[in-house]
């Protein structure tokens, strides 16, 4: 994360007797790393740190190692250095200068994250300021330039509607910056498997309808946990999974889609401000959500359960803002309410279609392939919802009135939502057209719903009986449904 690097150029200034480097401006880190970078001598002898703890915090400890076992390894044995939480032009040189005063021998490219709603706002900018630095441009290797797009978190920050928007306006930003610098820019598009986490699961469709010039040959995408056995787990599958991949990055150099009007684009503008701010409402400004949410789901016990691979939180404190994407998404699909994926979509679709936008609202669907993506996702996502069984968690776990009254406000919300979208698409019913999906719910929800009733029960025993002779056979069965709904669930979760 890039405030690590920050705490460690912060105890190496202070170590030098320049200053704090945590309180300078965006200016004075700039101007400082880039003088260092042109000059050749060292910042400080290597192992310093461990002599003067007085100085260096354990965290800056941690990270100052890192850079050295990094230079320790062969060549082309590490990729790209993703910074997360990335800002500033100074959270990317930071890394650079890390590592040449490391002795890497071979700098590790550096490709900065932008993950919430303000980083992706912000992130053209930032790359704008960055290419030109001279001191930079000239680290590149050949004037390419990585650029990782977070998917997951900025949904979970701002909402699907909104993060949508703002992943597919700012990309096209970041490439007519790349133009304007003569640099060659490849996004890596930090996306989950699942819809709440920026997947599609019809990947050609996917990366067909990326916004126009941001792919051009050049697709990385992340495949992390189960996805990586799903896609690549057999040879016959992963060689099915690489001729998609293929198929499509080359189709769509071929593929005439239209950039969106002005027209198009005020239309977008108002349905991302409408369910961001609804989206936010309910996430960040009821005070009565994060008690509810940690009842009504298995938030807390999928980080007791140790089943992810990473920690649920990036802070062991904090509330929905500090808990990762994996888990915010997985214990709402868990429910079957899928909360993250629709929250703030319908209210947006509701206000525009009754203004005097609603013919274009209805044209963008008809005629633009990104957006109509986008609206048929959610719709298959709700057609998999069941607003009943998360009902019945409610039942079996919030005891508070006011979290109660909350978790019915929601429901109207969703069914409110389910109206909004046949009304858009016109269609009778969820995913009227994707005949297969229909046919698989209707064999495997009777299924799931038995699950469904068991995770509540055992939730409720868990809850009043921890530290008991029970609590590892009662854990054991949480993993089992678990495990049951996620794979009866599919690409939601």
């Amino acid at each position: 994360e890039s405030d690590r690097h920050s705490e460690a150029l912060d105890c190496i200034t202070r170590y030098l007797g320049v200053g704090s480097y945590l309180q300078w401006d965006e200016a004075a880190r700039v101007n400082w790393i880039t003088n260092q970078l042109q000059s050749k001598r060292p910042l400080i002898r290597s192992g310093a740190w461990n002599d003067n703890g007085e100085i260096f915090t354990p965290t800056a400890v941690d990270t100052l190692e890192t850079f050295k076992m990094i230079s320790e390894q062969y060549d082309e044995s590490l990729g790209a250095y993703v910074i997360s939480q990335c800002t500033s032009a100074s959270d990317i040189m930071a890394v650079l200068l890390l590592q040449r005063d490391a002795g890497v021998k071979k700098p590790l490219r550096v490709a900065p994250l932008f993950e919430t709603l303000d980083d992706l706002n912000g992130a053209a900018a930032t790359m704008d300021q960055l290419f030109s630095i001279p001191a930079y441009i000239g680290s590149l290797e050949g004037r390419k330039q990585e650029v990782m797009i977070g998917y997951s978190d900025s949904a979970k920050d701002a909402g699907r509607l909104a993060a949508t928007w703002a992943q597919y306006e700012k990309q096209l930003e970041l490439v007519e910056v790349a133009k304007k610098h003569s640099v060659d820019m490849t996004f890596f598009h930090g996306k989950g498997g699942t819809v709440g986490r920026g997947g599609n699961p019809n990947t050609f469709n996917g990366i067909v309808e990326h916004a126009p010039g941001t792919v051009n040959g050049q697709f990385r995408v992340t495949e992390q946990g189960e996805m990586i056995n799903q896609n690549f787990g057999y040879a016959d599958r992963a060689e099915r999974t690489l001729d998609i991949y293929t198929a499509a990055v080359l189709a769509e150099q071929h593929t005439d889609r239209p950039l969106p009007n002005q027209e198009w684009k005020d239309v977008m503008d108002k349905l991302s401000e409408i369910s961001c701010e609804a989206y936010r409402k309910i996430v960040r400004g009821d005070e009565r959500f994060v008690p509810y949410f940690r009842a009504a789901t298995p938030e807390l016990e999928l980080s007791k359960l140790n089943i992810g691979s990473r920690p649920a939180k990036r802070k062991a404190s904090g509330g929905v803002e500090s808990l990762r994407a994996i888990p915010w998404i997985f214990a709402w699909t868990q429910t079957r309410l899928n909360l993250p994926t629709w929250l703030g979509v319908g209210e947006a679709i509701n206000q525009v279609l009754a203004s005097e936008d609603e013919q274009t609202l209805r044209q963008m669907y008809n005629e633009w392939g990104s957006f109509r993506t986008t609206i048929d996702l959610v719709e298959m996502i709700l057609s998999k919802s069941d607003s009943s069984i998360a009902r019945h968690y409610e039942d079996v776990l919030v005891s508070d009135p006011a979290a109660v009254d909350l978790g019915s406000e929601i429901r109207k919300i969703h069914d409110g939502t389910e109206q909004a979208i046949k009304d858009l698409t016109g269609h009778k019913i969820l995913a009227e057209n994707d005949h297969l999906l229909l046919q698989l719910m209707a064999v495997r929800n009777p299924y799931v719903d038995c699950l469904n009733v068991l995770q509540a029960e055992t939730l409720k025993r868990l809850r009043a009986n921890e530290n008991s002779d029970e609590e590892q056979v009662l854990n054991d069965a949480l993993l089992t449904t678990i495990t049951g709904v996620a794979n009866g669930m599919g690409n939601t979760g």
